[in-house]
């Protein structure tokens, strides 16, 4: 099962880190270039272990996610339900810990693609490009730690109740 992975250290602590990675609508594609929609499912308005999720990539690509593991502010975790044809399994989990200037996250994400005969071909282009997209998202992430209304956002968020 092909893994990528990408990481990086923000200039603030891991709760408000952690924060910006949750945002939603507008305040996310301020710096989430990776997608062009996303939002909720089943009724659901925020995110939680179960809660299901539906996300358009920037090209069309869209798929359905569930979060199998919602820890804030240390790591948050997704697997694929329905998605793009080519893959058969898609998870990523995200982590957040204290470094010297602020947070690393690591983002990392395992996928299978079928079908079978073609799967050893399509991972290895599959790595080249999701390794592509990962490392462009998490500089995005990066950027959105940086950017006053992202954070006013992710503040806000955290002191709600």
């Amino acid at each position: 099962m092909p893994v990528v992975q990408a990481a990086v250290v923000v200039p603030i602590p891991p709760d408000l880190a952690y924060a910006v990675s949750q945002t939603t609508g507008p305040v996310r594609r301020r710096w989430d270039g990776f997608i062009s929609e996303q939002h909720f499912l089943d009724g659901s308005t925020s995110p939680a272990k179960g809660v299901r999720t539906f996300t358009r990539q920037r090209f069309g690509l869209s798929m359905v996610t569930r979060y199998v593991s919602y820890a804030p502010p240390t790591n948050v975790g997704m697997t694929m339900e329905k998605g793009p044809w080519f893959f058969r399994t898609l998870g990523a989990g995200w982590r957040f810990e204290p470094a010297e200037g602020g947070t690393r996250a690591v983002w990392k994400y395992n996928f299978t693609c079928r079908p079978g005969w073609l799967a050893p071909i399509a991972e290895r282009i599959g790595s080249v490009v999701l390794g592509y997209e990962i490392r462009r998202r998490i500089a995005g992430f990066a950027r959105g730690c940086a950017d006053p209304v992202v954070l006013d956002a992710a503040r806000t968020a955290l002191a709600a109740p």
